[in-house]
């Protein structure tokens, strides 16, 4: 009994050690609403106009010799994008030289993940007017995209590049290049309903292993109670026969005659 009931709490908390991610996803894209919006606030004085300013997509340029990007999709290490709501990568730039970076955008492309060549959504070019860099030093900029509603939910690669300017000299830099989960607006509330239904099974189980382990103890028990039988001793008829003529059928037939005198 002490082993079974090991076994259902081992159990118990391997299901709620696998159910914690689930609950750490919702909480951490509700906490990063607040973060962004901080981030915001603070680059106010970037100047974003938008996608209409400028028209990046002709250009293809390289990237500037040390110049360093990153990007980071603050408090969502799942990178879950909720398909047809905006979303926001804050991108990193260092600036290793002496002179002043201006950036002018910050575009993005959806790919499948097998095959780059496979363009599934180009996303909104961000432009901005008084963006820069100061010589050593480094700046992150807000970058804001919505995959279309209509994308199948999935895993798929985002290719992030900004473009920016050394001495009139045009460059850019790929910032991120990897995977993305696209999921359907109020996916949080499925995993919720995932997680609920996927506790409500492992309480079932619980129970059933439970039952199980009532009932082998009442079999061990049964077991150890003997069956007492009763009843007349018979002489097996072929027995009988087999002793015809011994010794033994002689002293009986003599007890019979002592009997009957």
């Amino acid at each position: 009994m002490a082993s079974t009931l090991t076994n259902l709490r081992v159990f118990f908390f391997t299901l709620l050690l696998l159910a914690s991610p689930l609950l750490q996803v919702g909480r951490c894209q509700s906490e990063s609403d607040a973060e962004v919006a901080e981030t915001v606030e603070e680059a106010t004085d970037l100047g974003i106009v938008g996608e209409d300013a400028l028209d990046f997509d002709d250009g293809s340029f390289s990237p500037a010799p040390g110049v360093e990007t990153a990007a980071v999709f603050h408090k969502n290490s799942a990178r879950l994008v909720l398909a047809g709501e905006e979303a926001v990568v804050l991108v990193g730039i260092t600036n290793p030289g002496g002179q002043e970076i201006t950036v002018f955008a910050i575009k993005a492309s959806v790919h499948l993940p097998f095959d780059h060549r496979m363009l599934v959504q180009n996303l909104t070019a961000q432009a901005f007017n008084n963006a820069t860099v100061p010589g050593h030093a480094q700046s992150t900029f807000p970058y804001y995209f919505a995959v279309s509603k209509y994308l199948q939910p999935g895993t798929f690669d985002l290719v992030g590049t900004i473009i920016y300017e050394i001495d009139q000299h045009p460059y850019q830099s790929v910032f991120y290049n990897g995977t993305i989960e696209v999921v359907e607006s109020g996916g949080f509330l499925s995993m919720e309903s995932v997680f609920l239904v996927t506790l409500g099974i492992a309480l079932l189980v619980l129970l059933g292993l439970w039952v199980h382990g009532q009932i082998q103890n009442l079999s061990k028990k049964t077991k150890r109670t003997s069956k007492v039988e009763s009843g007349t001793a018979t002489r097996d008829a072929s027995l009988d026969e087999w002793l015809q003529g011994t010794a033994y059928t002689q002293s009986d037939s003599k007890k019979l005659k002592k009997k009957k005198n």
